[in-house]
């Protein structure tokens, strides 16, 4: 079988699209949440729910402009795990 213009061109923009997608997924840059003391009543109801709007409902209490503030630029404070993941250690 000869591939066609128009086969080439399907390839080139298959390839272009794989390429974009390479290149823009990268190493993450967001921390995860420490699992110590003060978080780990959160990564158990994360376990026990299975829901992150329950689990992040406390963060407020600490991470704030009085007690720990956000970093310039951060984005709006309600929604913690959309970005910050919650990884608990392999036992």
């Amino acid at each position: 079988m000869k591939l066609t213009k128009k086969d080439w061109i399907f390839i080139a923009v298959a390839v272009a699209i794989l390429a974009t997608f390479f290149l823009i997924t990268g190493k993450e840059k967001t921390k995860h949440v420490p699992y110590d003391t003060n978080h780990r009543p959160y990564f158990e109801v994360l376990q026990k729910t299975g829901n992150k709007i329950e689990a992040e409902k406390e963060c407020e209490e600490c991470h704030n402009d009085r007690v720990i503030p956000f970093p310039k630029g951060h984005p709006p404070k309600n929604r913690c795990l959309l970005c910050h993941k919650m990884i608990q250690p392999r036992q």
